[in-house]
């Protein structure tokens, strides 16, 4: 990501959409100031900053998370369907421009972890059992097979982005929290008493339907 902590980058506010570093975001580019800047991104680093907009408000997020475009089509009516991946996570420090398109001094932010490595490892662990009991428990209720990829992030830092991209249902306010915060202890103690909350909703409802099969679930 280059050695720079602060650096000028084109940005992308979409609504209700939160990227997490390492996570794949397809986009679909249309509009002609997007094609824009796609064509001047492409011509650079390929990196744009994806950060949430808030339509009701008209304001967009302080902390965004910068794309990668790792491919691209364009068809011949100009539109393209592009690929991207997360990387670093970043902080607006002034708009320089914007038209054609928003473009935004920024600096680089990453967790500042003070707690040990120890106690990170145990949370983790809690965290991915508190995870695969909420599979299984969706599981059973909607009589699907939920499964968890077969190898989920080791590294806690990494974890908790996977598993704040993974929320499920309308969540963006919440993740965008998560993806603010500097903390890797805090994200995942958070994501831990979520997951709790829904393992110990889903386990009431699945005992329930254990005892009355005959209810249907709503």
């Amino acid at each position: 990501m280059g050695e720079l902590s602060v650096r000028e980058l084109p940005l992308f506010p979409l609504p209700e959409v939160v990227l997490f570093p390492q996570e794949v975001l397809p986009l679909h580019i249309f509009e002609s100031r997007y094609r824009i800047m796609l064509k001047s991104v492409l011509e650079s680093d390929s990196m744009f900053g994806v950060i949430k907009w808030d339509p009701n408000k008209k304001s967009m997020a302080n902390v965004g998370c910068c794309a990668q475009i790792i491919k691209h089509q364009t068809a011949e009516d100009g539109r393209s369907n592009i690929i991207t991946l997360g990387q670093q996570r970043f902080q607006v420090l002034e708009i320089v421009r914007s038209t054609p398109y928003c473009s935004a001094m920024v600096s680089w932010i990453t967790d500042e972890n003070i707690d040990s490595f120890q106690s990170l490892d145990l949370l983790r662990d809690s965290v991915t059992e508190a995870l695969n009991d909420v599979v299984k428990l969706t599981g059973k209720l909607t009589n699907s097979q939920k499964v968890l990829p077969e190898k989920l992030p080791e590294n806690p830092m990494e974890l908790s982005f996977w598993i704040g991209a993974h929320l499920g249902g309308p969540v963006a306010e919440e993740q965008q929290k998560l993806l603010e915060e500097r903390n890797t202890h805090t994200r995942l103690q958070r994501e831990f008493e979520m997951l709790d909350h829904t393992r110990k909703q889903l386990a009431a409802r699945t005992a329930l339907k254990e005892s009355f099969p005959d209810i249907k679930e709503n």
